[in-house]
């Protein structure tokens, strides 16, 4: 797949399969929905989840003040309407006055400034990891931030957005942000309902669940599986047609496969699951109707942990990434049209007049065994070693082994180091990674909002999603500079220095491609929509067998 095409994943791209024989649905047809996890989500609490397992579920459970269309458009959510201040930085959401909780509450201004300030707030525990992406609100990073921080504001009520009255809540930005009103569609941008005050175990058993978008949490078989129903206080509950939802958290890619070819599940791959790789490549061939290809936008990476010996050395991490022989990657162990990775920001995002990685080239580095083998020997004299130490190499369950394994496979070959393979727990995978409990680890990241800087400020020293203990003052300049215009060309030029940074000069972590989706879904399964990044929005589906 040439990189040109993948501009098109800038638009949604809805499923439609292929009408079954049976025709349209009737009135007693099963409204079921069924697909795979792999795994438990770790958290689904707004303020916590950080993964796709966990998004995937929150999804259905939860509605913003704003939700993106079929065509990939923001449309009302919660709020019936806004108005942007002449300036751009401030908005007035005016919410629905039929929006309830699953419980038959009112959903309030109070509860997204509840929630907003809850995921703020310095002192919640565990921290918020995606707290950086309300940022842009004003005095929102200096109250958020407090460790270190000289410009820490302790009051909250300084932050801004308030709830003028219980239909009216009022945003101040910081600077002017384009997309802003993606971000109140993203999943941190939730509100929380007023009775997690009270409890703060709100968000682990379905017995405590209060939500407010198409689903509720019907029931929560930790380990084994969720289930949604409709929530019938839903303000939009017209256009829900499924009557339940269900996860499964099967993590054999094999069984997944089976599972979908014996009819108990409807959908098979990603966001969530996976197919296996020389399956998809069957599939492929054969020219199956029921699978979906698409690139979208998102990146695989593994992570250093630049705060360890001897990955702290920048020429052992460029060494480790130029050792690696991408294509052979994407051609004999993934399969399904990956684009091999030089960047960070992944295709099909926006640049200035077209796609960013047409615009910036992903040049930062290059392949090649005799530099790396150079490299490697120079960084591990400065680090005082003769020799690289035996390593671990941590990833999740999934297809994630295989591509470890021919990794480690090509360090053993090219550089003559030898890879301890480390398969981890989903939840425990991901606290490792965030404790910088790891040598390296496998990553991967989609894109939460069109544009670089989605990928670009998880990097920042303060960033609650910076796993890999970067931290460079210049970088922050620079993502700073970006977020103070609104000047699209300055931007891009600010976030693509930041970007060479990061990758070139620093090789902070070691991409490997830029993502496809691969999915199986059931000719029956009408309206689902995978967006540019690769999520997949089920709330609209419906069964027409």
């Amino acid at each position: 797949m040439k990189k040109k095409m993948l501009v098109l994943v800038s638009l949604m791209l809805v499923l439609t399969g292929v009408l079954s024989a049976c025709g349209k649905s009737g009135s007693g047809s099963d409204q079921t929905f069924r697909m795979n996890l792999t795994s438990e989500p770790p958290s689904l609490d707004v303020a916590q989840a950080q993964d796709q397992v966990s998004f995937t579920v929150l999804s259905g459970l939860f509605e913003g003040l704003t939700r993106m269309d079929k065509d990939g458009n923001i449309v009302p959510g919660v709020a019936e309407k806004w108005d942007i201040s002449e300036d751009g930085k401030k908005y007035t959401f005016h919410l629905r006055d039929n929006a309830k909780w699953s419980n038959g509450d009112p959903v309030t201004a109070g509860d997204f400034e509840y929630s907003w300030k809850r995921t703020l707030d310095p002192n919640l525990n565990p921290p918020a990891p995606y707290a950086y992406q309300l940022y842009y609100i004003k005095n929102a990073q200096n109250h958020n931030i407090k460790e270190d921080n000289p410009d820490h504001i302790a009051d909250a009520a300084q932050v801004g957005v308030k709830a003028l009255d219980d239909k009216t809540l009022e945003v101040q930005l910081e600077n002017p942000t384009p997309y802003f009103l993606n971000i109140t569609a993203f999943f941190t941008s939730f509100p929380v309902h007023k009775s997690a005050k009270d409890n703060a175990n709100w968000a682990a058993e379905a017995k405590d669940y209060i939500s407010n978008g198409p689903f509720k949490l019907a029931s929560w078989k930790h380990g084994d599986s969720i289930e949604l129903v409709p929530n019938d206080n839903y303000w939009a509950k017209d256009e829900i047609k499924l009557s339940s939802v269900k996860f499964s958290m099967v993590k054999d890619a094999n069984t997944e496969l089976n599972m979908y070819k014996t009819g108990q599940l409807d959908w098979a791959g990603a966001p969530t699951g996976s197919i296996p790789p020389e399956q998809l490549d069957k599939f492929r061939k054969e020219n199956n109707k029921e699978l979906s290809v698409k690139g979208i936008a998102s990146t695989y990476y593994y992570n250093f942990n630049n705060q360890k010996k001897p990955f702290n050395n920048v020429k052992v991490r460029k060494a480790l990434s130029m050792a690696v022989d991408r294509q052979a990657i994407v051609d004999n162990v993934t399969k399904a049209g990956q684009v091999p990775a030089y960047g960070f920001v992944s295709t099909g995002i926006h640049g200035v007049n077209g796609e960013y990685r047409s615009e910036v080239k992903d040049d930062y580095f290059k392949e090649d065994v005799t530099e790396a083998k150079k490299l490697l020997a120079e960084g591990l004299a400065e680090e005082g070693m003769t020799s690289m130490p035996e390593f671990s190499l941590a990833f999740n369950e999934g297809l994630h082994k295989n591509v470890a394994e021919a990794i480690a496979d090509m360090w053993k070959t090219n550089l003559g180091i030898t890879v301890k393979l480390e398969l981890q727990e989903w939840k425990v995978f991901l606290k490792n990674r965030q404790s910088l409990n790891y040598d390296v680890a496998r990553a991967g990241w989609g894109a939460d909002y069109n544009d670089p800087m989605t990928f670009i400020d998880m990097f920042t020293s303060k960033g609650g999603n910076n796993d890999i203990g970067f931290a460079s003052p210049e970088y922050d300049a620079l993502v700073k500079e970006a977020y103070s215009t609104n000047d699209q060309q300055k931007r891009v030029d600010a976030m693509a220095k930041a970007e060479k940074l990061l990758i070139g000069d620093n090789q902070a972590l070691m991409p490997l491609y830029y993502y496809s989706s691969a999915q199986l879904v059931k000719p029956y399964v009408k309206n689902a929509i995978v967006d540019y990044s690769g999520n997949v929005d089920y709330t609209r589906i419906s069964i027409e067998k």
